[in-house]
């Protein structure tokens, strides 16, 4: 019996021992394979940002020194998106979404052992553009617009956002082998942007209206599930 305890400890004991899989390796590359994700406001968008779920679509890489490393990270995102405008019987916008953002920042590790809580902060570039239509839905105006016989046109819409951001991380990393980390995060983004919206009514006036604004919001991102693959062992 005091063998077999022995040989459990050794066990363990070697397998915190291999963990400090960030200090054995120059180098983690990985992406994010789910995120659950909260983007930027489009125009006056009535249930405020939305959350949004996608797949692989930011990678991360990593230069790693002990229990402190900096990460770049990269994402980019393409959805058809549709939302109430103003208010829910005011305006139905639809349309194309593209995000990218580009981050550097560092990460700090609290353990080498195999579970590993971290925290991170990132500051970066973001960019947020929507394309589409925009339609009025309320009910009133277009009985109005239907006794005159002049039905109210719909507007082509153009909203983007370019700013900076600042982004504390928290996160925790499981290696179930040496060379792997599968890594959970959640994270509070700030956005800096500048913002531009254009509106082109689909009529024969076709005059152009542009409003130009400075924004400051939070974005939350609850989940991101990973993988990160250490290279460059420095042995």
């Amino acid at each position: 019996m005091i063998k077999t305890y022995l040989i459990i400890f050794l066990v363990m004991l070697s397998a915190v021992a291999y963990s400090q899989t960030n200090g054995d390796y120059i180098y983690s590359v990985g992406v994010r394979g789910y995120s659950y994700m909260q983007m930027p406001k489009i125009m006056n968008q009535t249930d405020g940002s939305s959350y949004l779920n996608s797949s692989f679509n930011s990678f991360i890489l990593k230069f790693n020194d002990n229990l402190f490393s900096y990460r770049l990270n990269g994402g980019y995102m393409n959805k058809n998106v549709s939302f109430y405008n103003n208010c829910n019987n005011c305006e139905l916008v639809s349309g194309k979404m593209k995000d990218y953002s580009f981050k550097i920042g560092f990460e700090k590790n609290f353990n080498y052992s195999g579970f590993q809580p971290y925290f991170a902060l990132d500051l970066g570039y973001r960019s947020n553009k929507f394309d589409g239509i925009s339609s009025n839905i309320n009910p009133i105006l277009n009985a109005q617009a239907d006794v005159v016989g002049n039905a109210i046109p719909s507007n082509q819409v153009i909203a983007t956002k370019e700013g900076f951001t600042i982004t504390p991380v928290f996160g925790i990393k499981i290696n179930p082998v040496k060379q792997i980390s599968i890594f959970v995060e959640s994270n509070l983004e700030l956005f800096y942007s500048y913002e531009r919206q254009e509106s082109v009514p689909q009529d024969i006036s076709n005059v152009r209206s542009l409003n130009k604004f400075h924004k400051t919001e939070y974005l939350f991102n609850p989940v991101s599930v990973g993988i990160q693959f250490h290279i460059g062992n420095k042995n």
